[in-house]
């Protein structure tokens, strides 16, 4: 009889701490979920950065730093793996971004990771940036899984004003001269905060949200700052210490930088008041590479926004929160890890909730994370988009996007391992350094017609190397890997625009117009 109730004691310590084992944490904690819009890697203090991160740099120490981490290189893809898990193969959103005026966004039989904590008990929040579709209401995020949105559907916008100007893309003649107001509340459009700056305004929203959470339900929380995406704007304060800031391109991002940052502080200082901050875990990443020409910068990698090169999307990131173990606090995490890997690592990881029969791409990270074991990841395929086809040689045939048989005029990029396959034109290679700063800027020295290139980013993470010559084996390797990825994806859903979209329409408001 004794020996039977031990038994059954000793199983009810281990199912209760079954939970603890699987995710270091003893219950699903508060998650603060924070993207800093077009931040670059050479934009944060521990990265070696003038620019003031007194914050962000505090934060980081104190918890994970992710140093082999990825993004996609330019907003909505990242914003879209990021919410569903799944790389835009499967979503359709291989190409470009969603601009106002198309009737796009991501797909509604898609769970966002806001759907799968919302289901788990999670009390889910959003506020800022959202860009990822807004032709109908349900493509709204507060439609999405989120209980609240306070932001704006665009893709970027006067920081003071709150108005989007202009479509972006050539669809319509008139399209870039549209303009319209790009801030609300859930479904209204909301004007109580004209010349508030956007980034003091995100936070306020924050802070108001913690401070009236029901302590008694964990709290979900995406903070996607507007900052530091242009329009290069900031309050005058913030460029008192970079005075000496001879680019002024560079001087007011630094600015908006150091804004940003004392935002993050905000709401820290928020949650330790209202007593929340022992249970929650903050997650800061970027959404893609700085834009070289907004101030932005990603010395030392090659280069920039919009390209498939490390400066593109190798992102700023890491974890910290005490529900942390102590033993991972101030460490840097060098595994492989992927922005579409955030879903299973936020809902299974840390929430603890099921992924059964949830489709994704992404895979959990937490145990690597929370323990510093090997990283589960072993290849991310950066994208694969058949509308960027690009001229090859004569002798190198180029065959339709449509039938599903990858070639090296298509713009795509996989990492298998240590190694790196880039095909058609990956954007601009320049090596940017920081202006006045002595480093001296490397052009790209590729020939016109090359579409190949294939580097070891352990040995050689500034890509100053291509291998394709010297390693025929393994491009064979990851160019069938491309194949294959190409073989699985969906069609590229890319439509015109809308003139239906047109602001004018809708009370001088960017909206729905389904």
């Amino acid at each position: 009889m004794q020996l039977h109730i031990c038994n059954q004691l000793l199983a009810c310590v281990l199912l209760y701490f079954m939970p603890l084992w699987h995710s270091c944490i003893s219950k699903p904690p508060h998650i603060v979920f924070i993207v800093a819009d077009d931040y670059g890697y050479n934009d944060i203090g521990y990265h070696g950065s003038e620019i003031l991160t007194p914050n962000l740099d505090k934060l980081s120490a104190q918890g994970v730093r992710l140093e082999n981490y990825y993004v996609q290189p330019i907003c909505t893809p990242t914003r879209s793996q990021l919410m569903s898990g799944r790389y835009q193969i499967h979503t359709g959103l291989q190409h470009s971004i969603i601009w106002p005026p198309q009737a796009a966004c991501l797909p509604l039989e898609d769970k966002t990771i806001a759907d799968a904590l919302k289901t788990a008990g999670y009390a889910t929040h959003m506020i800022g940036k959202w860009h990822l579709g807004q032709y109908k209401k349900e493509c709204f995020p507060n439609h999405r899984g989120f209980d609240s949105f306070f932001g704006f559907l665009t893709g970027s916008g006067d920081y003071f004003k709150h108005r989007h100007v202009g479509c972006g893309i050539t669809m319509n003649p008139a399209c870039s001269y549209w303009t319209g107001w790009d801030l609300r509340e859930n479904d209204k459009p909301v004007h109580d905060y004209d010349g508030i700056y956007s980034t003091h305004l995100f936070t306020q929203r924050a802070q108001k949200i913690i401070q009236e959470h029901d302590k008694t339900k964990p709290l979900f929380m995406y903070q996607s700052y507007q900052a530091v995406h242009g329009p290069l704007q900031v309050p005058d304060e913030y460029l008192v210490p970079y005075q000496n800031v001879t680019d002024r391109y560079r001087r007011i991002y630094s600015g908006m930088v150091t804004c940003m940052d004392e935002g993050i502080g905000n709401l820290t200082q928020t949650l330790h008041d209202t007593g929340l901050w022992d249970d929650t875990i903050i997650i800061f990443s970027t959404d893609n590479g700085g834009e070289i020409y907004a101030g932005g910068n990603n010395w030392p990698l090659r280069g920039w926004k919009h390209s498939l090169w490390e400066g593109g999307i190798h992102g700023v990131g890491f974890v910290s929160g005490p529900p942390l173990p102590d033993k991972m606090k101030g460490t840097s995490n060098n595994g492989l890890m992927h922005v579409s890997d955030w879903f299973p690592t936020i809902v299974g990881g840390l929430a603890g909730a099921s992924l059964n029969g949830t489709k994704l791409d992404g895979v959990d990270m937490w145990h690597s994370i929370s323990t510093g074991a090997a990283s589960p990841r072993k290849e991310i395929l950066h994208n694969i988009d058949p509308l960027t086809v690009t001229p090859v040689p004569c002798s190198t045939p180029i065959v339709s996007s449509d039938n599903k048989t990858f070639n090296t005029s298509i713009r795509a990029a996989i990492r298998v391992g240590d190694w790196k396959l880039i095909t058609g034109d990956p954007g601009n290679g320049t090596w940017f350094p920081v202006p006045n700063s002595g480093n001296i800027p490397r052009k790209n020295t590729d020939l016109p017609d090359k579409r190949v290139w294939l580097f070891n980013i352990a040995d050689d993470p500034r890509e100053f190397n291509d291998l394709s010559e010297y390693h025929p084996d393994i491009v064979d390797q990851l160019f069938n890997r491309l194949q294959e990825h190409y073989t699985d994806s969906v069609p590229v859903f890319y439509p015109d625009g809308d003139p239906k979209a047109d602001p004018a329409r809708h009370n001088d408001t960017w909206s729905d117009w389904e």
